[in-house]
Formats: C-alpha cells, sequence, structure tokens
C-alpha cells in the first residue's frame, strides 16, 4: 500500500473516531487477497487487447499471463456510529489493489428505524440492482471467487439519494422492500474510459427510481427489482448523443430465485437493461453447490448478450466456472476458481476468449 493511501485511511479513520464522544462507535472489516493468471487467451487484436479474463467490470480488475496479486485484493473497513433513539451514521472505506490501494468511500450515509418495521435512509449506498450489490465487495460472503462478471457488468455501481425500507413477517414468510430515487455522477468512469472508449468518460445516471421486493420462507428466497433512469454521457469532454437526443432512458428489470436444501444449493438470476435507442442487455447466472463439511465445490455458468433492436448484436460472451470454497477458519475461507470465458461477440468484444485460474482467501473480521 503506497505511503499516500495509508495517511488518508488514517485520516478518515480518525475524523470517524472524532464522534466518540457522542455515539457508541462499532468497527468491522473485510478483506481479499487474491492472485490468478490468463492460462490462455485470445485477446482482441483490433483493440489491442492481449490475453486477459476481466474479473470486476465496474473497477476493471483484469488478469493477463502473469501471476498478479492486485487485481481482486482489497482491505474494506465499515464504521457504524449508533446515535440511539433509532438513529445511525453508517461509513465504509475500501482500498483495491486495481486502484493501488487507495481508499474510497463506498458507502457514507445516516439510518432512521421509525419503528419496528419502517427505516429511511440518506446518502451514498450501492445501487441495489443485484442480488448481491450490499455485499459486492465482501468476497466471504458468498461461494465464489468473485459475483460472476457476466452478470455483474455495469458501469454504474453506487447512487448518492433517499431510500425507504419496510421489513415484516406474513406468517412463515419474510418480507422485505426497499424504495429509493437519486443520482451518480461518475466524472472518470474507469469502465468506459479505461477499457471501452481509451479517454476520460463522465458517465451520469439521474433521477433514478427503483424498488425491491425480497421474499423467503425456509429454503426458498425470491427477489425482485426495477429502476428506471436518464443517462448523459461525456467523452473527451464531448457530450454523447443517441437518436438526436443527448440523453437516453434506460430501465432495469430483475430477479433471483435461491434454493438450499441442506448440503445442495442452487443461485439463480436473470437481469434485462432496456435502453432507448441502443436495444437490450440480457444478463444471468446460475450456480450449483454442495457443501461437504468445511468444503463446498461448485459449478457456475454466466452470460450477457446485448441486442441492438435488430440492427446490431453487441457484447455476447459467458463463463463457464468450476471452484472449490473451503472454510478453513471461523472467519476465513480459501477459495480456488477455474474460468473458461467465451466471448462471441466482434464489433463490442470485451476481451476475447479465455481460460484462467485464480485463488485466495476471503475474512471477516
Amino acid at each position: 500500500m503506497k505511503l499516500i493511501s495509508c495517511i488518508k485511511l488514517i485520516t478518515a479513520t480518525s475524523c470517524l473516531l472524532s464522534m466518540h464522544s457522542y455515539a457508541d462507535i462499532n468497527f468491522s472489516g473485510f478483506a481479499s487477497v487474491n492472485a490468478g493468471k490468463v492460462l490462455s487467451g485470445t485477446g482482441v487484436e483490433h483493440y489491442d487487447v492481449p490475453p486477459t479474463f476481466l474479473a470486476d467490470y465496474p473497477i476493471v480488475s483484469a488478469y493477463t499471463e502473469e501471476w498478479d496479486m492486485a487485481p481482486e485484493s482489497l482491505f474494506g473497513l465499515q464504521v457504524t456510529a449508533d446515535l440511539t433513539d433509532g438513529l445511525k451514521a453508517i461509513a465504509q472505506l475500501v482500498g483495491r489493489g486495481a486502484e493501488d490501494y487507495s481508499p474510497e468511500f463506498e458507502w457514507a450515509y445516516l439510518s432512521y428505524e421509525i419503528n419496528e418495521n419502517w427505516t429511511v435512509q440518506a446518502g451514498r449506498k450501492r445501487l441495489p440492482l443485484f442480488y448481491y450489490s450490499d455485499f459486492y465487495d465482501v468476497g466471504y460472503a458468498y461461494v465464489w471467487m468473485r459475483a460472476p462478471a457476466d452478470n455483474y457488468t455495469w458501469q454504474i455501481f453506487n447512487y448518492n439519494g433517499i431510500n425507504l425500507m419496510y421489513n415484516t413477517d406474513i406468517g412463515d414468510w419474510s418480507l422485505a422492500t426497499n424504495v429509493y430515487t437519486g443520482k451518480e455522477d461518475d466524472k472518470e468512469n474507469k469502465l468506459l474510459g479505461d477499457f471501452f472508449f481509451k479517454e476520460e468518460t463522465r458517465e451520469i445516471w439521474k433521477d433514478m427510481l427503483g424498488g425491491v421486493v425480497n421474499l423467503s420462507k425456509d429454503w426458498f428466497e425470491a427477489r425482485l427489482t426495477y429502476m428506471q433512469y436518464t443517462n448523459e454521457r461525456f467523452i473527451g469532454g464531448q457530450q454523447t448523443t443517441w437518436g438526436g437526443s443527448d440523453s437516453r432512458d434506460g430501465r432495469f428489470y430483475g430477479a433471483s430465485f435461491n434454493f438450499d436444501f441442506d448440503n445442495w444449493f442452487l443461485l439463480s438470476e436473470i437481469n434485462r437493461l432496456d435502453l432507448e435507442f441502443d436495444g437490450n442487455l440480457d444478463t444471468n447466472m446460475i450456480t450449483l453447490g454442495y457443501r461437504i463439511n468445511a468444503f463446498t465445490p461448485f459449478v457456475a455458468y454466466s452470460s450477457m448478450k446485448q441486442k441492438g433492436d435488430g440492427v446490431f448484436d453487441g457484447e455476447n460472451h459467458n463463463t463457464t466456472s468450476v471452484g472449490l470454497r473451503w472454510d478453513f477458519h471461523d472467519s476465513a475461507a480459501f477459495k480456488i476458481q477455474y474460468d473458461d470465458v467465451t466471448d462471441n461477440s466482434y464489433d463490442y468484444a470485451v476481451a476475447g476468449d479465455s481460460k484462467s485460474l485464480s485463488f485466495g482467501v476471503d475474512l471477516v473480521f
């Protein structure tokens, strides 16, 4: 970790600790120490992309043909200040190897529990598009090395706004809902700027309005989500237009269905993003796993396909994965995973075909 990054982290933590006289401060943390490499791959010749496995789309963490620990290693610290009477302040700092471990605030919001059912929150949060959005950075919380990249591809992952949550029990069922609105203005979008357009890109999602419904009982869980927003984009300082308009609307639909029968479990997720002027993007993932004491082998498949209203096909890629999780400690898990990517797109190719191996340790504290 660079010295300047350490100074930033210490300064930010000191500011949070200064609140101690006014609140009960609780700390928690998580970390991933991972390594990986591309065993073989085609790359994308016409984009000058060498053999590459793009493991995490939003931050462009990618493995090449050399062993590397930086792409997916990270350290996170979450601070919760309980101000009593239902009011809390929550902040989360994350330093990623793909970004030289420079700590950034991923979350920073206030939460007020109106009563046992209703909670209102305001500030910066993770955009709840996907089942694993809220704990996307906490590798210990899921079975894979990473959430399936084909499914978790979007360029915007956070938002600044307000949300209202409602939780209750209906008989033997648990119901959780979340309605939110906000905006994100990413002045230097890493995925679009560094990987796709190769020049500074400002990505704006405004007028966000979305909702999530989660219903669970025993071995079954279902999650439905919807969001609409307006997109503006500037590439190299010039505003992008779509169909002669300087903005376009997007609508996101998602559904997750999870089944857990003692040792066996099945995880699934399907999503669609409808884009004005640009057709739609369909993504999905499915995972089958089996627990054998402290070991959990699994197989997974994920894909993304873009259709341009019948005029052109955009991205079209899928990944087949085989892996093993070993919970060797109450707070840590070792994982190893093999990923086989097939990239069937051309004009919108991402990184080409690849076969890669990665392994590491996820922990919480």
